[in-house]
């Protein structure tokens, strides 16, 4: 079952995922607060041939990292009122991180709107 809204897209998995998995996906979202996106990279380079639902929210908090930050560059070139409206994305991003941690502690599998899906 498919739940869709402004904050993302949430879908079963089609089983329930071990502690392992639900742990590791939980992280490769919410260690983007501190690591940025090395955090997700990490996780997926690991465990992207051991467990679909670890790799599909890593792969997914990896997309959506390397999405914030082609924004923020965007934002950092243009004159003023770029520097002005930084704020938005790291708020938004900060928000989509925390809804995409609660949906994987729930053991389903989030997507990111406006993400751009680099890595499939």
């Amino acid at each position: 079952m498919t739940n869709s809204s402004l904050l993302g897209t949430e879908t079963d998995p089609g089983y329930v995922p071990t502690s392992e998995e639900k742990t590791l996906a939980i992280l490769s979202h919410v260690l983007c607060l501190v690591a940025g996106f090395v955090a997700p990279l990490v996780i997926y380079l690991i465990k992207k041939d051991e467990s679909p639902y670890v790799s599909a929210h890593a792969k997914e908090s990896l997309n959506f990292q390397i999405t914030l930050w082609i924004a923020i560059f965007i934002l950092l070139i243009i004159p003023f009122l770029g520097w002005i409206l930084l704020w938005v994305p790291m708020l938004v991003g900060t928000i989509l991180v925390i809804v995409a941690t609660i949906k994987s502690s729930e053991n389903k599998l989030y997507r990111y709107p406006l993400s751009i899906r680099l890595i499939k």
